[in-house]
C-alpha cells in the first residue's frame, strides 16, 4: 500500500515540477505580453507570458488583504485534495479517478507555489500589496485563441466589452482542467465502485 501511495502522489510530485520549469523558464527567457509572444500555430496558439494576481481568469479579491485569504484558501484546499487522494488509495477506488485527483493536487499545489513564494523570487507581487510573502502572482504563458474581439452591444453586461474566448493559463491550469473534464467524463466508471457499496450497505 504505501508504493501505491508514493506512486500516486509522484504524479502530482511531476505536475509541480513541469509546471515550475515552464513558468522559470518563461519568467527569464520571455518579455511580458504582446511584444514577447511567440507564435506556434499562427494566431491560434502562441505563448504569451502575463501574470495572474488572483484566480481564474484574472478574478480577485479587491481588498488589502484579498490575495492573502485566497493564498490561504489555496492551501486549506490543497491540504483537503491531498487527504482526499489519500482516502481514495486506501479505498482501492478507481484508478483513473485516482489520477484524476492526483492531477489536480499538483496543479493546485503549482499555482499554490506561484502564490506563497513569487512576491519573493521575482519580485512580482503587485505594488500595493502588504507584503510580497503570500502575494505572488502566478505566472500564466498557453494562450488558445479561438476568437477574440468585441461583443455585440445587445447581450446583457457584456455587450460592447472586448473578450478573447479563452484566458492564458499554464501547466497547473491545464492539469487541473484535464482532470476535471476526464471527471464529468467518466463519472459513472470512476465512482461505480462508491455506489456498489451504498447499495450493499442499504440492502445490509
Amino acid at each position: 500500500m504505501k508504493n501505491q501511495v508514493l506512486k500516486y502522489f509522484l504524479i502530482s510530485l511531476v505536475v509541480i515540477i513541469l509546471d515550475q520549469i515552464v513558468k522559470v523558464v518563461v519568467h527569464y527567457n520571455m518579455d511580458m505580453g504582446t511584444h514577447g509572444q511567440i507564435l506556434i500555430f499562427g494566431e491560434w496558439f502562441k505563448l504569451h507570458y502575463l501574470t495572474n494576481p488572483g484566480m481564474a481568469f484574472g478574478m480577485k479579491l479587491n481588498f488589502e488583504y484579498g490575495k492573502l485569504i485566497l493564498t490561504v484558501f489555496r492551501i486549506g484546499a490543497m491540504i483537503a485534495i491531498g487527504y482526499y487522494l489519500y482516502s481514495l488509495i486506501q479505498k482501492q477506488a478507481n484508478t483513473g479517478l485516482i489520477i484524476c485527483i492526483a492531477l489536480i493536487l499538483g496543479g493546485a499545489i503549482g499555482n499554490l507555489v506561484d502564490s506563497v513564494f513569487y512576491g519573493i523570487w521575482f519580485d512580482n507581487a503587485p505594488y500595493d500589496a502588504p507584503s510580497p510573502w503570500f502575494h505572488g502572482q502566478v505566472i500564466d504563458m498557453f494562450y488558445i485563441d479561438i476568437w477574440e474581439g468585441y461583443l455585440p452591444n445587445w447581450i446583457p453586461l457584456l455587450g460592447g466589452d472586448y473578450m478573447a474566448l479563452w484566458p492564458v493559463f499554464n501547466v497547473a491550469d491545464a492539469s487541473i482542467f484535464v482532470a476535471i473534464c476526464f471527471i464529468i467524463i467518466f463519472q459513472k466508471r470512476y465512482f461505480k465502485k462508491e455506489e456498489e457499496e451504498v447499495v450493499i450497505e442499504e440492502s445490509a
